[in-house]
């Protein structure tokens, strides 16, 4: 490990990740250094960057994964230190390696620490021998997975050895899903982390997951910065997360406190690291350790007071930790959500698109560390990931719903995200009880979506209709001297139709002599009053109810944002749009990707739930099943395809 401060940081990584590091990497006197995919080429994080370095290619493995043009990007731009983010190279311990025999500090904690713990499997067997409880494992020799199962026993879990974020790992509840199972994970293990080894572990079907942070420097200092509870997840990748736990004792605290800094002590561990840890009743098992930054770890900021980023570059620079264990302690409670821009409806798949809309609000205070601005563009080759938003506050409750609500006052258009469902989760009586194990989402099943009440929608219909009426009147060049309204003859209301989710909405409108308007929404009227136009938000008073509602046109959409969420009309019909009809047994692409594999051809018979077309998207793997039994009647798509949403795949005939 270097033992000398560094002046040029290079950030081996893309998105919030990137911009949280610069941030510290400023206050304390760095310059900074960005490199970037192609698609990156005009993302915030490249921008905010005293240099940047183009890396020449578009997927992940052509870019950030590329070990020889990360390395020549830190000489060109003569960086003496490298910070790895998380993903991608901050767990790979030859890159680590690379950077130190390159003369550079390295931001992390030691290769041989990284390798100790970079096999999921070893790391268990490792830990096992330092004292620290594990779960019974398996690795799958070849392709003999039956066999390694029979050591196990079912349900298991299928794990990358080398992965972590939920990448690589599947749910086997019988025998006959294993060979499958197996073949995915192994696949999104080799994209995802270039090594596609797994392994089988004893599934526990509603444990917590909880984490220990621990900071370690030169000198054989160890400290753990307590817990945080991730336990609400979907596809085993964390959605929301908290400090501290709301179920550990003091005495819990301080044995799982205990038994990650063995384990930490163990691989000879320094810098910022998290011991991963399922706790079940009052039993805890090892589950892995992360060695780099988490992606949740601004909640252990929050509660502790402590900027682990500025942490890791004083250790990688020599310097001593300061503190011992005693000096720390928890202070209030700190939620973390992630904002995905995926479905909750359609099983989180990932989604895409343009965001239209971006604007986080002025208060409730909240920490937003995200990697988009207005017009960033969500693609199929990264994370969907498009920000992370952190409150603290003196409670849990309180923490709970503000952090709620700044999520429904966040506007945010263009791409379908997650935030109403993050909303919902975060004012549940599950989650405010802390009833919080890793069945959350199955068990408690919150609405994936917010559904507007009419009143919502009227109120945004009229919205639209009184922003559209002002910016019309701004762009008609109207004589000051003629009132607003003025008419010669009688004229018929103006007229708007609008349409959400193939419902339309009819707004009609009449000025009235006192300025008013009279308004109908379908064939309820209302007397509206426009009592100031800022920009696009509308201050209305309707029927003495008085609201301010932000309405944003984007070509045919208008984007309406209200104190409950967001709702987005169409400003016109839409027409049918010419092409191929739904066909008799077509199934289709549920979300844009590539396809990876292709289990059928034409004249098979196939079974319910037999996988047909095998699509990966942001570097998860989605599988297109048979909805019934039959005989496959054409195959539209081959291996390395890239796929629309909603494209026609496979078609099945009943039998």
């Amino acid at each position: 490990m270097a033992s000398t401060a560094c002046s040029r940081l290079l950030v081996a990584n893309r998105g919030e990740i990137a911009r949280r590091i610069f941030r510290t990497a400023r206050a304390i006197g760095l310059r900074t250094i960005a490199v970037y995919s192609d698609g990156d080429a005009a993302a915030p994080f490249v921008g905010e960057a005293d240099e940047a370095v183009a890396l020449r290619g578009v997927s992940a493995a052509e870019t950030y994964l590329d070990a020889g043009k990360v390395l020549d990007a830190a000489r060109r731009t003569g960086a003496d230190a490298v910070h790895p983010g998380y993903g991608f190279l901050s767990e790979n311990a030859a890159f680590a390696r690379a950077v130190i025999d390159a003369g550079l500090t390295w931001v992390g904690p030691p290769p041989d620490a990284i390798a100790a713990m970079g096999d999921k499997l070893a790391a268990k067997r490792l830990m096992a021998g330092a004292g620290v409880p594990v779960l019974p494992s398996a690795e799958v020799p070849g392709d003999d997975a039956p066999g390694a199962a029979d050591a196990i026993g079912f349900p298991l879990l299928v794990k990358a050895a080398a992965g972590g974020g939920g990448k690589g790992m599947r749910v086997v509840t019988s025998p006959d899903q294993l060979v499958e199972a197996v073949a995915s994970a192994r696949r999104e293990a080799g994209a995802s982390f270039g090594d596609d080894t797994v392994f089988l572990e004893t599934y526990l079907p509603a444990p917590r997951h909880v984490e220990i942070q621990v900071l370690g420097d030169q000198h054989g200092h160890l400290v753990h910065l307590f817990e945080r509870e991730c336990s609400i997840q979907r596809r085993h990748q964390k959605v929301i997360e908290e400090a501290p736990s709301p179920v550990l004792t003091p005495a819990l605290r301080e044995a799982m406190g205990e038994a990650a800094v063995a384990a930490a002590r163990a691989i000879g561990y320094c810098s910022a690291g998290t011991v991963e840890f399922l706790l079940d009743g009052e039993s805890f098992f090892f589950l892995e350790v992360n060695t780099r930054l988490q992606v949740e770890h601004p909640v252990t900021e929050a509660i502790t007071g402590l900027d682990l980023v500025r942490e890791q570059i004083r250790i990688s620079g020599g310097e001593s930790l300061g503190y011992e264990q005693d000096d720390l302690a928890i202070d209030g409670h700190a939620i973390e959500a992630r904002l995905y821009a995926e479905d909750p409806s359609n099983d989180f798949l990932p989604a895409t698109g343009v965001v239209e809309v971006w604007e986080p609000p002025a208060e409730p205070a909240a920490r937003f560390d995200s990697g988009i601005e207005r017009g960033s563009v969500v693609g199929v080759d990264f994370d969907p990931m498009l920000a992370k938003v952190i409150v603290h506050a003196p409670t849990r409750t309180e923490a709970a719903l503000r952090l709620a609500l700044v999520l429904e006052r966040t506007r945010l258009a263009g791409v379908t995200t997650n935030r109403d469902f993050l909303a919902a989760t975060l004012r549940s009586p599950e989650f405010l009880a802390g009833d919080t194990t890793t069945d959350f989402i199955e068990r408690v099943a919150v609405a994936p979506a917010r559904l507007p009440s009419g009143d919502e929608l009227a109120t945004a219909a009229l919205a639209v209709a009184m922003r559209s009426q002002a910016a019309n009147r701004d762009g008609a060049g109207v004589l000051a001297f003629v009132s607003s309204g003025w008419r010669n003859s009688p004229m018929p209301p103006e007229e708007l139709v609008l349409e959400r989710d193939g419902t339309e909405l009819t707004v009609r409108y009449q000025r009235r002599r006192d300025g008013a308007f009279d308004a109908w929404v379908d064939d309820d009227s209302a007397r509206v009053r426009v009592l100031g136009v800022d920009g696009d938000a509308v201050d209305l008073d309707i029927d003495g109810r008085r609201t301010v509602v932000t309405a944003e046109r984007h070509g045919d959409r208008w984007h309406v944002h209200g104190p409950s969420g967001d709702v987005t009309f169409v400003a016109r019909p839409r027409f049918p749009e010419l092409g191929r009809e739904g066909v008799a047994g077509g199934q289709t692409a549920p979300m844009p990707g590539k396809v990876v594999a292709v289990r059928v051809a034409p004249g098979d018979e196939v079974e319910p739930g037999q996988v047909l077309v095998v699509l990966e998207a942001m570097k998860m793997e989605h599988q297109v099943t048979a909805p019934e039994a039959g005989v496959v009647s054409e195959v539209l798509v081959a291996v390395g395809q890239q796929v629309e949403n909603g494209a026609l795949l496979v078609v099945v005939d009943a039998d």
